[in-house]
């Protein structure tokens, strides 16, 4: 009688666990947490594809991380 009593709590946590994984699965991270996986490049050029930064900007950033990267090599 504990045994099943144990189950089936343990089969209603894992469904509850399952359920909210599904309402807020891993790829819908806000846009800064997902950014801190990406390449300084690729954060640019999001940045400028959304608006965010001009091309005068855009291209000003750009040669600044090339310069940072040819250092670090």
């Amino acid at each position: 009688m504990m045994l099943g009593m144990f189950l089936l709590w343990g089969v209603l946590i894992a469904l509850a666990v399952w359920g909210v994984s599904r309402l807020f699965p891993r790829g819908s991270l806000s846009s800064g947490e997902h950014e801190r996986d990406s390449t300084a490049r690729e954060v640019l050029a999001r940045r400028y594809a959304r608006g965010e930064i001009t091309r005068q900007e855009y291209e000003l950033m750009k040669r600044d991380i090339g310069q940072k990267e040819d250092l670090r090599e």
